[in-house]
């Protein structure tokens, strides 16, 4: 389902507050002697610590504005209750308080310098997951809110996944799925997707993940999906099956040739796994012993003959 113009404006504030405050925080992180990592990375501490807390009470306070704009139109914004903005800061999405998480980018350099790695090197690595851990514990913040939000009013049913310009192959093949109201939200770190509410009165527009694909230029699929994923797609793919199917992929021997293959979908339940047989194991999850081909692999083993990749395609899965 496609978002509606509130929705889009919701996320994409979120995101400038995302971005504001890892700015921010990189300053800080940048003015640390590289000589004395810990004292002064914890003599900053409880600066960064307020940049980022107050970046996540802003991000959980436009809540309540959003959906009241969002649902009054439609008579529909009655809530059970009054969302508490602080409750969604100092702590991160995963339940640790925010301060300990903020120690991370620390430990992670002081762990590349023992091991070796040159100062800066070991610098940027730190530097780079306290921006993960900015971006992701703001981000978590602001859809816990929007969350509990809608829960709390009764005319809200379910959510659909609100795709941010330039996400994840895998939030792509989720883009506008609905979920039940108190259905947790799949997320991964730095994820910026959000969520809006669908209610007997608001109901967004379909959207499918191939349109978001066709809006996409070359470039921009080759970046997110990979240049045999995307040839795959082009011949016909199906988008969700070549972006799972990337989850198992590792490499295998077969007849003496080392292959690109994938455990992803190859049960008795999967689509590949009904269509290669041969099952091993117990009841459902049974895998098939037939390997299942990764894109790269069929276009290599096809030599260029389109039919014949497209056959094995659906052989394996990737065209339904």
């Amino acid at each position: 389902m496609s978002p509606s113009p509130e929705a889009v404006a919701h996320q994409e504030a979120r995101e400038r507050i995302s971005e504001a405050a890892a700015r921010a925080s990189r300053v800080l992180w940048r003015q640390i002697d590289p000589d004395t990592i810990r004292p002064s990375w914890l003599a900053v501490l409880a600066r960064v610590l307020l940049i980022v807390s107050g970046g996540q009470l802003a991000s959980a306070r436009a809540t309540d504005p959003w959906l009241l704009a969002l649902l009054t139109p439609t008579g529909e914004d009655n809530a059970d209750g009054e969302l508490v903005p602080e409750m969604f800061a100092g702590v991160t999405g995963a339940g640790i308080p925010l301060a300990q998480a903020l120690l991370a980018p620390m430990w992670t350099t002081l762990t590349e310098l023992g091991r070796g790695i040159p100062v800066a090197h070991a610098m940027a690595r730190g530097e780079a997951v306290l921006d993960v851990i900015t971006r992701t514990a703001i981000a978590d913040a602001g859809r816990s809110a929007d969350s509990v939000g809608m829960v709390a009013r009764p005319a809200v049913t379910s959510y659909i996944r609100v795709v941010e310009s330039g996400a994840c192959n895998r939030c792509i093949v989720l883009a506008g799925r609905e979920y039940g109201v108190s259905k947790a939200f799949a997320r991964h770190p730095r994820c910026h997707c959000g969520m809006e509410p669908v209610t007997r009165e608001h109901k967004p527009t379909p959207v499918d993940p191939k349109d978001l694909y066709a809006s996409m230029s070359a470039a921009e699929r080759k970046s997110t999906f990979g240049e045999a994923a995307v040839k795959a797609i082009d011949e016909g793919a199906d988008i969700a099956q070549v972006v799972n199917a990337r989850r198992g992929m590792s490499s295998a021997v077969v007849y003496g040739q080392k292959i690109l293959k994938t455990t992803e979908g190859v049960t008795r339940r999967g689509i590949a796994g009904q269509r290669l047989k041969r099952f091993e194991g117990p009841g459902a999850r049974a895998q098939s012993s037939r390997p299942r081909l990764m894109p790269e692999e069929i276009y290599k083993q096809a030599d260029g003959d389109r039919d014949h990749a497209v056959r094995l395609l659906k052989f394996h899965g990737y065209i339904v």
